[in-house]
Formats: structure tokens, C-alpha cells, sequence
């Protein structure tokens, strides 16, 4: 019911909606529409009531649910499903938790996240109501070997939804989104399958929106940081988290129609932040030097020594040599 007033109040657009025209429209009492109201009110929606004229909406608060969201999707299926949580373990797993019942597309956003990871099993750190922690359901029909191109596909939408924000980010090869050489945002794409068939694919996607910098441990200070802090001003995270995802269906879709995720490529190198640098390439066995030269059609990182001979990195890290905010 509340989600009924609530769309009432902002096609009203500023004006007021009277309780009677709410009552008969929703078939509910006059009383329970006041409790409705109410409760908005405690969620941090400002309406303001006056007697015989009804009930206006003055503004809302920066909310990720799907009232709030839902408006700002131009999506077919991503999105159209949103489960908000005010805290989670981590949205990644609760998407593993729905995922046999629940359709592709689905997005699960929680305001905090209490053991919320990145890559390599690193922590993310999730304060409540700063940034934007969500994990979307992705059932490809693909092979196992392609689940990976999926980041690049994800990295492309988060700097494409970004660039719509006023942010000039940048993306460092292959889930990390850079700001001013500090890691704003982060990707993490964790597949179920078997040998042959992916029966799903869990799309996580955190970014420091509104972090402030008591959110960022002396440790990594010199390394992470938010839109707020870099640009000096505050964003609506919910443009934010909605801009992300109309561009990732629209690369995801292309990706699925085309078999091919070169339109993602093209963005991706566009806005690398590694390309054409000299960069420290870390795996388990080895440690080396080479110069950044290309993303290949497979979303791999291509790297040349100092005789010119190409290889293509698919995991490990990569680092930009002599930049201190990557080593």
C-alpha cells in the first residue's frame, strides 16, 4: 500500500493529492491512508499534510529500493525484480540464496553489508547509506571459459553509468574503477556451473559513493576512496545504481545476441588506465615486467616485453609500476 501512495504523491508532481481522492482510488479508509503517510514520513519521505488540501510530496530521501530505483530503470529484465535489504551478510550471497527460484535479472541492493568481499577475498568495506552494494542474476546460455567476459561487460556499464553521473572514472584491468588514481568501485564475478553448462552467474558491484574518509582504514587510504571525496560534492546513488544498470542490460544483451562482448571491449580500452603503461604482472608463480598494450576480444589483458613479444594475461594482478596508489 505504501508503495501505491508513494507513485500517487510523485505523479502529482509537487502537487497536493487529497486523502479522499487517495481513499476511493486505493480503497482503503481515510485512517489508513494517515498510517501510510506516517510511515512514509518515517522513512525519511518529507510530506507535508495540510487539512482539505491533502498530502504533498517535498522530497525523498536517496533510498536503493524499488520505489525509489524502479522509476529510472529503462530495462526489460534487469532490475525488475529488486530485493532491498537494509543489512546483508553480502548481496553476492544472497543471490546464491534465491537463485534457484528466482529469475534472471534479479538485483539484490542492501544499504550495508557485513562480510562484503572483492576480489582475491578481499574485504569491501560497506559503511550504511554511503555507497552502493548490489549483486545482479545472470542466467547466460554460454560456456564456462566465456563467464569471465561478464567483468569486462560490468566494467564497461559501471564506467558508462558513471560518465552519466559527471564522473570521469577509469578502469583498471579487469574489475577495478579508478578515480584520480584511487579505486572507487570494485566487481566481482563469481559463476556456478559444471564442466560444460553455467547454471548461473553472480554479478556483484560495490561503489564508494558517499564514503567519507573516517570509512577508509590508514592502510588503504592511499588506495580507495569515493565520489564524494575525489569530487568534492555529494551524489544521488540511486541515478547512480540505476545508470549502471539500463547500460549493463544493453551490453549484456548485445553481448548475448551477438556472441560477442566487443562493443564492452571498445569502452573498456577507451577508459583503461593501464594501456600503453609499464605494469608489474603478478600471478602464483611468477612476477613481471611488461608494457600494456591491448584488451583482446575475449577481455584479456595484452602485455609486451621489451622485444615485442605479446601474451595475453587472464588472471593474477596488475599493477602500474611506480604509481603508489597500485602497487
Amino acid at each position: 500500500m505504501k508503495s501505491e501512495i508513494l507513485r500517487f504523491l510523485k505523479n502529482a508532481e509537487g502537487e497536493f493529492v487529497s486523502g479522499q481522492e487517495l481513499s476511493e482510488s486505493l480503497g482503503v479508509s481515510r485512517t489508513s491512508i494517515w498510517k501510510h503517510i506516517n510511515q512514509l514520513k518515517e522513512e525519511g519521505y518529507e510530506i507535508e499534510s495540510i487539512s482539505r488540501k491533502g498530502y504533498k510530496l517535498k522530497s525523498a530521501p536517496d533510498k536503493l529500493d524499488r520505489e525509489e530505483i524502479g522509476p529510472l530503470l529503462s530495462t526489460e529484465f534487469i532490475g525488475r525484480e529488486i530485493v532491498y535489504l537494509d543489512t546483508v551478510d553480502s548481496t553476492n550471497e544472497e543471490i546464491k540464496r534465491r537463485a534457484d527460484r528466482s529469475r534472471e535479472g534479479l538485483v539484490v541492493i542492501s544499504e550495508e553489508q557485513s562480510v562484503g568481499k572483492g576480489r582475491l577475498g578481499r574485504n569491501w568495506t560497506s559503511r550504511k547509506g554511503a555507497g552502493i552494494y548490489m549483486s545482479i542474476l545472470l542466467k547466460p546460455d554460454i560456456y564456462p571459459q566465456d563467464a569471465p567476459k561478464i567483468t569486462q561487460v560490468a566494467a564497461a556499464a559501471v564506467v558508462k553509468g558513471l560518465k552519466e553521473s559527471g564522473v570521469d572514472a577509469k578502469i583498471k584491468w579487469p574489475n577495478d574503477i579508478i578515480l584520480k588514481e584511487k579505486k572507487v568501485a570494485g566487481i566481482l564475478t563469481e559463476m556456478t556451473g559444471e564442466l560444460m553448462r553455467v547454471e548461473y552467474i553472480t554479478l556483484g558491484i560495490g561503489i564508494n559513493v558517499n564514503n567519507g574518509i573516517e570509512d577508509f582504514p590508514e592502510e588503504i587510504a592511499n588506495k580507495a576512496s569515493s565520489l564524494k571525496l575525489e569530487e568534492k560534492k555529494e551524489f544521488e546513488r540511486k541515478k547512480i545504481a540505476s545508470a549502471v544498470l539500463n547500460n549493463f542490460e544493453k551490453l549484456y544483451s548485445d553481448f548475448l545476441e551477438r556472441g560477442s562482448i566487443s562493443v564492452s571491449i571498445e569502452i573498456c580500452k577507451a577508459n583503461s588506465i593501464l594501456l600503453g603503461k609499464e605494469v608489474r604482472v603478478i600471478s602464483r608463480k611468477s612476477e613481471m615486467l611488461r608494457k600494456a598494450v591491448d584488451i583482446n576480444e575475449d577481455g584479456e589483458l595484452v602485455v609486451e616485453d621489451g622485444d615485442g613479444n605479446r601474451e595475453s594475461v587472464f588472471s593474477g594482478e596488475v599493477s602500474i609500476r611506480g604509481i603508489h596508489g597500485y602497487v
